[in-house]
């Protein structure tokens, strides 16, 4: 089993803390899943600073390869964080550096053709190449995060059209609200959906039925929520393709739900972890102006 994150990469910093650790959706995808036992590979750019000199070896201890990956002049993705009540609080974002201003892009299929699934997300600025992915035989996953400019139908119709599994954060959702937003992007073109609503569990979409999970029990220390969505998508990932999960077999309901549960899991623990997957530093405080 073959998988990439195409897209994004991040520092995330930790202002509460001092520390500083590596992430980013796809970023975050890839390890976990290297971590589930998948082969696991990270495409996209890093700023030619030392942030993305950081995040790069970081991805690379962590059993993933950027070996297709791209240095490119200017400033890596990084984003400020505070931790409150256990739940992170974004403070300050750089706009996503390089990331975002000059973003991967494929250069022939050759190399993602070898992936059995890739995923990206609304920070990678990729969407151009979704339809190009659409050639290959892989799989593709898309995050849409929570931003509303993300969820309109324009959005949509260029994205789910091209991908196999939405991913949708819908913590904020009563049930019948849930239920129209995930017919909704079904009806954009995703074959699945997969709406998350932290301890509420999940509930997935597959144009014929709704799929409910429910949230695992944390067992340690929780220490915050950080990379838990990502951790879950892989998990479920990696269960539905060692599952026989292919774009010309629709899974059945035994295969959803034990890669709900083995999500779910997952996910949990991924509370007990220190940022995304570990490999924090001190960070040095700026001289006060």
């Amino acid at each position: 089993m073959r998988v990439l994150g195409f897209g994004d990469n991040i520092v995330d910093r930790f202002v509460d803390r001092g520390i500083e650790y590596p992430g980013g959706n796809c970023v975050n995808f890839a390890v976990y899943a290297r971590q589930l036992g998948a082969e696991a590979a990270y495409l996209g750019v890093f700023g030619d600073d030392e942030p993305g000199r950081f995040v790069r070896s970081c991805i690379e201890a962590a059993g993933v390869g950027t070996a297709e990956c791209e240095i490119r002049p200017g400033p890596n993705g990084l984003t400020e964080i505070q931790t409150v009540a256990g739940d992170r609080r974004f403070v300050r974002w750089n706009g996503g550096g390089v990331t975002a201003s000059d973003p991967v892009r494929l250069h022939g299929l050759d190399y993602v053709a070898t992936f059995d699934h890739v995923h990206s997300s609304v920070y990678s600025a990729v969407e151009p190449e979704l339809r190009t992915l659409r050639q290959t035989r892989g799989l593709v996953s898309f995050d849409f995060s929570t931003e509303e400019e993300f969820r309109t139908d324009d959005y949509l119709g260029e994205v789910c059209p091209a991908i196999d599994l939405a991913l949708v954060s819908c913590g904020e959702l009563d049930q019948q609200r849930l239920w129209s937003e995930l017919r909704r992007f079904r009806s954009h073109g995703a074959a699945l959906v997969l709406g998350t609503l932290g301890e509420r569990g999940s509930v997935l979409f597959d144009g014929r039925k709704f799929f409910h999970s429910r949230a695992a029990p944390v067992a340690g220390t929780f220490v915050d929520t950080m990379g838990c969505g990502d951790a879950y998508l892989a998990a479920f990932v990696v269960e539905m393709l060692d599952g026989g999960w292919r774009r010309d077999i629709l899974p059945g309901t035994s295969l959803i739900h034990r890669s709900m549960k083995r999500a779910a899991r997952f996910a949990a623990r991924q509370c007990t972890v220190d940022g995304a997957f570990g490999f924090g530093r001190q960070v040095t405080p700026e001289p006060a102006a």
